[in-house]
């Protein structure tokens, strides 16, 4: 990544120096099809830049990627693209008042999800483009000042292969000459600008609602994927959410949709969940689902829907100066996304999802040593790439869910509307919010965002109880502890066993401030069976119990009616395992007791997962084939056990295969394959055929020819990425050498298949195996960081990094690779620093499941 890099410093001096008033965009696409006798298959892109010096000097430069520039003119004046163009910058000097810039290139499809990404179709040979530019990859498509704060309308045009259908931000049609052209967009910045292009299917919809001033707002919608997708495309759902999603965000935002139409098109090998481009909004294709799923993937997906849509306000009309606040419209999205979901949609148990899964990822990044104040210190793009993580989204939105509970649910959305049409179209910072909300709440922000915004660090709440003679609470504290106690406007919950179920019989709604609070209000109140600190999940921090509670929750967990609370529950206990306080055998006792009787199905799902790390990662090395076989048999029981067809089923099926391991458990798998056994309701659909296969392969009993078998009932290109993974995943020394220099010897693999060889190289069983990929990890990573780009290198340091040699020694040699790299890139320091964290605490909680109870 040499020479891409752009410092915020450079990008405020640049925004100091110029403004732009608009770009002309003409892309080339037709050589995406057909046979390339180039080195890099490249497309023409010729940009138009309009701009104006507003600040004093005569130079800058225009941001661009690509392998070719074949004419740079600026102001009518030819410049030497060999002399001004560096592979990522031109040089511009000699600047007017008023400017206009045209740059002709030659850039590059990508095979990496970054720019113009292309994608042939095994199953057909066609081809599909999209592009992706967060935070700065406009640039590898056309020249562009590569910032958020120059935002500009843009006008785009494009060239595509007969039978292809080119779509853009703004409105579009193909013209008598061939060419696609594009409505000009609003003042928009480079990284949410879009073009997608191909033989999608596509399916069409309106949106209509009357405005409070009288006039109708007509949005036309739109919704494509891949043609060998279209049969799977439930698009009425996709659309229901949608109009769900307007009706709320008109409701409640008094601010009608900016951007004219709205299409959201679902497309191949994508890195992300989605990005918010407007009218023109990306996701990946695998929430279009091939076969059975559970109510949670549908919730998932809708979540997703409703998290872009809010960007649509949140991001793209009012956008940050600088990725410093990316928080002000991802945290934004993420809790819209979520009460929007709750609000207006089927999924009104949203927020019991949120509390158990999107805080897990939350209270992990804000424990590792790269945890940053929500309103992070951005210093350039490598930077910002990186702080897409849990504190600017889960935590920023749990901080928010805070807020609401701190200001009001009518004084804060009031204050959006404020923001948005004092902001509109423009750029912000965190002054700018909390302007307008001291405005609309009457509370003063700034203590408030120096607690929840500007620091860093997750507390911890713990009830101390007391009790008199007869057994009433004399008085009931809740302590918090942490580097920085913050203010918390939180509930807490008393339940008792009454006739077999554990219910709430008292609540108190308080601000907790300080290291020790009473809560005045419980006093007197009978001895409950358990204390719930944060009920109703108002605030952001881990919770712990006192003894009775826990021995309550030990015994009796799955008696707790209320879902949410549950959630809760399951979440702190959790958290004490990780933060080795709870032996991982003690979790998964409960585990084995109670996920059986849990009726939400995302937090079952979570609880599966957390059950699969701590058996692989926490267990003390003795216990974790015990633990397993546990879990396989506690798995297979459920299953069969569960209603027949039920999505109860579907989710206990996928959890026994991803734990199975013994000969009896892996012949079951194999005769639910191949049609030698049943259970009464269980679809084994070509979804579950590849979950099912996975361990048999990584357990040798499924070879390459019997993969090859399976890929030919399912010659998809979902099917090559699971052929990948199956193929990486087998017990071989070969296997796993050959999987190595797939990735990091050499870049041939695109994105997906890179992620799918990944996730099947590293399996736990397989420990001895890959051991000697150690010392290589560590000598490959910077040169990885240095010649790939930064969404490769994440992937390979985030994921080939040597979790399962976790050992002492394994700690040492990351230690010792950081001393000795210490000028290393940060980004690349970062993500070893994160994977080095999560070994130490693994190696922690396996002392804590060590010692004699």
């Amino acid at each position: 990544m040499p020479g891409e890099n752009l410092s915020r410093d450079e990008a405020h001096e640049r925004a100091e120096l110029l403004s732009v008033d608009g770009y002309e965009v003409r892309l080339d696409l037709r050589s995406a099809v057909g046979e390339s006798t180039e080195d890099v298959r490249t497309f023409r892109s010729v940009t138009t830049i309009r701009f104006r010096r507003t600040g004093t000097g005569d130079s800058t430069f225009v941001d661009l990627i690509a392998p070719a520039v074949d004419s740079v003119t600026l102001n009518g004046r030819a410049l030497d693209p060999a002399v001004v163009f560096d592979g990522a910058r031109i040089a511009l000097d000699g600047l007017a008042d008023e400017n206009e810039l045209v740059v002709d290139a030659r850039c590059a499809y990508s095979r990496t999800g970054e720019g113009m990404h292309r994608f042939v179709d095994p199953e057909d040979g066609e081809v599909y483009l999209y592009t992706q530019y967060e935070p700065a990859d406009a640039r590898r498509v056309f020249a562009t000042f590569e910032q958020p704060d120059l935002k500009a309308p843009f006008r785009f045009e494009a060239l595509a292969p007969e039978g292809w259908t080119v779509w853009s931000n703004g409105a579009g049609e193909r013209g008598a000459d061939g060419v696609w052209r594009f409505a000009e967009t609003a003042s928009i910045s480079t990284y949410i600008t879009c073009v997608v292009a191909g033989p999608y299917h596509y399916v069409t919809d309106r949106y209509t609602r009357v405005l409070p001033d009288g006039t109708e707002l007509d949005i036309p919608l739109g919704a494509m994927c891949r043609k060998g997708l279209a049969k799977h495309f439930d698009t009425d759902d996709v659309f229901l959410v949608t109009k769900q999603g307007l009706d709320f965000f008109h409701d409640n935002f008094d601010f009608p949709y900016p951007f004219g139409k709205y299409d959201q098109a679902f497309v191949p090998e994508y890195n992300l969940g989605a990005m918010e481009n407007p009218g023109m909004v990306t996701f990946r294709e695998e929430y279009i689902y091939r076969g059975k799923v559970t109510q949670a993937a549908y919730e998932r997906r809708a979540n997703v829907i409703l998290h872009e849509m809010a960007h649509m306000w949140f991001g793209d009309l009012v956008t940050m100066v600088w990725w410093d606040d990316l928080w002000l419209k991802e945290s934004f999205a993420d809790f819209m996304g979520s009460f929007s979901l709750a609000e207006a949609t089927r999924f009104t148990n949203s927020w019991v999802t949120f509390a158990n899964g999107r805080k897990a990822w939350a209270y992990r990044a804000d424990q590792l040593p790269s945890t940053h104040p929500v309103t992070a210190d951005i210093r350039d793009l490598e930077d910002a790439k990186l702080n897409f993580d849990g504190i600017t989204y889960a935590k920023g939105a749990s901080v928010l869910k805070q807020l609401v509970a701190y200001v009001g649910r009518d004084a804060f959305l009031e204050g959006a509307r404020v923001y948005f049409k004092r902001h509109a179209y423009g750029n912000t910072r965190l002054a700018d919010l909390l302007t307008v909300l001291e405005e609309t709440s009457g509370r003063d922000m700034k203590g408030w965002a120096k607690s929840w915004l500007q620091t860093s660090g997750v507390n911890t709440l713990t009830p101390a109880v007391t009790y008199d003679a007869e057994g009433r609470i004399t008085e009931l504290a809740v302590l918090q502890e942490g580097d920085e106690p913050r203010p918390h406007r939180a509930a807490v919950g008393l339940y008792r066993l009454t006739g077999g179920e554990l219910v709430r019989y008292a609540r108190a709604e308080l601000d907790i401030t300080g290291a020790s609070t009473v809560v005045t209000e419980l006093a007197g109140a009978e001895r409950p069976d358990l204390v719930l600190v944060n009920d109703d999940d108002l605030t952001y921090g881990k919770v712990r119990f006192d003894e009775g509670s826990l021995a309550t929750l030990r015994a009796h967990l799955g008696d707790l009616t209320d879902p949410l609370a549950r959630a809760l529950c399951w979440s702190a206990l959790w958290n004490l395992t990780r933060d080795g306080l709870m032996p991982a055998r003690d979790f998964l006792r409960i585990v084995l007791d109670f996920a059986g009787r849990e009726t939400d199905i995302g937090v079952l799902q979570m609880v599966h997962t957390w059950a699969r790390t701590a058996v692989t990662y926490y267990a003390v090395p003795g216990r974790r084939a015990e633990g397993g076989r546990l879990l396989a048999e506690g798995g297979l029981r459920e299953l069969r056990q569960a209603e027949p067809g039920s999505e109860h089923q579907l989710t206990w099926a996928r959890f026994f295969a991803s734990v199975a391991s013994s000969d009896t458990d892996l012949q079951l798998l194999e005769a639910l394959l191949d049609g030698g056994a049943a259970i009464d309701g269980l679809e084994v659909d070509q979804e579950l055929r590849w979950a099912f296969l996975e361990p048999l392969t990584v357990h040798g009993r499924a070879d390459e020819t019997r993969i090859g078998a399976e890929v030919a009932r399912d010659d998809t290109a979902t099917g090559k990425r699971h052929q990948a993974r199956c193929l990486a995943a087998r017990p071989s020394a070969a296997v796993k050498a050959q999987a190595w220099a797939q990735v990091v010897e050499s870049d041939a693999l695109s994105n997906a298949l890179v992620e799918a060889t990944i996730s099947g190289f590293a399996q736990s069983s397989q420990r001895e195996l890959i051991a000697p990929y150690t010392e290589k990890y560590f000598a490959a990573i910077e040169r990885i960081w240095a010649e790939r780009s930064i969404q490769i290198g994440m992937d390979v340091v985030r994921g080939l990094f040597p979790a399962l040699q976790d050992t002492p020694e394994t700690l040492a040699a990351t230690d010792a690779w950081l001393a000795a790299h210490a000028s290393a890139a940060p980004a690349l320091r970062r993500l070893v620093l994160e994977s080095r964290d999560d070994l130490a605490r693994a190696l922690r909680a396996q002392e804590c499941d060590g010692r004699v109870s």
